[in-house]
């Protein structure tokens, strides 16, 4: 896969999904800048594991929701490298609860760490790259954002505010050669969805045509397809990857 820029930030990258787009990048050439919050030995050992192949990655720790540490990360990507070529907005946390117990500090919270910290990413990303009038942020939203899921009306709601923001950056980065899209993965194999008991595994798998959970490096390569010179046509796209339990 091609592509004309050289590095790029991935937000919630020291595990899950996260981690596995930055190897997939890693991979394909890119410098991986590797986002994490509070697990260092994490972060490490994918960097390491990014190293060991003759890659380049490095770890940049802070909390996407502060605005003020993700500008200066930013900043510190821009002095290091000279540029910003692309973004990856992943971070995110879930808080489920039944909406009618659920309190407004509960719902803003998740709307804070999965809303607002892409919504930063993407303004400062959109700065960044317009300097150069060029750029691609992939935002990973999730199936929820389209189909809505009892517990998660929070979860939801950020998904899908995550949707509809990655179209209105992708009409002002047009004309500034900055593309935006997202993805929605459904249910994925990572450490959270291995907790889960066999017959609740079961349960889910039913309602996915392809009779199975997604694999990290399925959402992983669907995002280097829609950063890369292949789809530099595609811009305010929403990417399924749910193996088509939604269509």
């Amino acid at each position: 896969m091609k592509f004309s820029g050289k590095n790029v930030l991935v937000t919630g990258a020291s595990r899950g999904i996260g981690a596995e787009i930055a190897k997939v990048l890693a991979d394909f050439g890119l410098k991986v800048w590797i986002n994490y919050r509070s697990s260092d030995e994490e972060a490490k050992r994918v960097e390491e594991e990014i190293r060991q192949k003759g890659k380049e990655a490095r770890v940049i720790k802070f909390d996407v929701s502060d605005e003020e540490a993700f500008v200066e990360a930013v900043k510190e990507i821009l002095k290091e490298d000279g540029e910003l070529s692309y973004l990856v907005n992943n971070a995110g946390i879930t808080k489920d609860k039944l909406a009618i117990r659920m309190k407004a500090d509960e719902f803003m919270e998740v709307i804070e760490a999965n809303l607002k910290s892409s919504f930063i990413g993407c303004r400062e990303a959109l700065k960044a790259m317009s300097k150069k009038r060029f750029g691609s942020v992939v935002n990973i939203a999730s199936i929820v954002a389209e189909s809505g899921n009892a517990g998660q009306t929070n979860y939801s709601a950020s998904k899908g505010g995550m949707v509809a923001m990655t179209k209105s950056f992708a009409k002002e980065g047009a004309a500034r050669g900055v593309r935006f899209n997202a993805i929605t993965p459904g249910f994925i194999a990572t450490d959270m969805t291995d907790v889960l008991k066999d017959e609740i595994k079961e349960s889910f798998i039913k309602n996915i045509p392809l009779g199975r959970f997604g694999e990290p490096k399925e959402v992983a390569d669907a995002v280097a397809f829609l950063l890369s010179d292949h789809s530099s046509y595609i811009t305010g796209e929403t990417l399924k990857v749910n193996g088509g339990m939604y269509m």
